[in-house]
């Protein structure tokens, strides 16, 4: 990619979105910041199935594309308020999550995550997703109280 082509394109900025507060937050900070550099938000939720469905099917929890598109509909509703502005473009990806993000942060302007906590001295701090892509993202990472 030639440097100069990659200023001429609207900024993309990747931001994770789990229904969360924080993931929440992260999407409302990624839309005013890709407002106000004129470019563009690419909003990713992202589901797994466990390792082991045997107890999630017996709870009769077993579409997990339809339930993390529903977190994803809900999340958006949610951050603006029904309205999403334009420039907001969302989907999921099944795999990890952590790993998918990484993926689309080449080639982006930011990535936004937002701060979970799960435990442990790292989760004090940040989740696990946001942990990883401080490390891995092929951008820099913004992480969202």
């Amino acid at each position: 990619m030639n440097p100069s082509n990659a200023s001429a394109q609207p900024p993309r900025i990747v931001v994770g979105v789990d229904g969360s507060e924080a993931s929440l937050n992260a999407l409302r900070d990624a839309a005013t910041l890709a407002a106000g550099l004129g470019g563009s938000v690419d909003a990713i939720a992202v589901w797994e199935a466990p390792t082991k469905p045997s107890s999630y099917q017996a709870l009769g929890i077993g579409n997990f594309a339809e339930g993390a598109q529903q977190v994803l509909d809900r999340a958006l509703a949610d951050a603006f308020g029904g309205i999403v502005p334009a420039i907001v473009s969302a989907r999921i990806e099944h795999g990890s999550a952590a790993a998918i993000l990484t993926e689309a942060s080449r080639g982006a302007r930011y990535l936004v995550v937002g701060r979970r906590g799960h435990g442990g001295l790292m989760g004090v701090v940040l989740g696990s997703v946001s942990a990883a892509s401080i490390n891995q993202a092929h951008c820099p990472v913004i992480v969202v109280k």
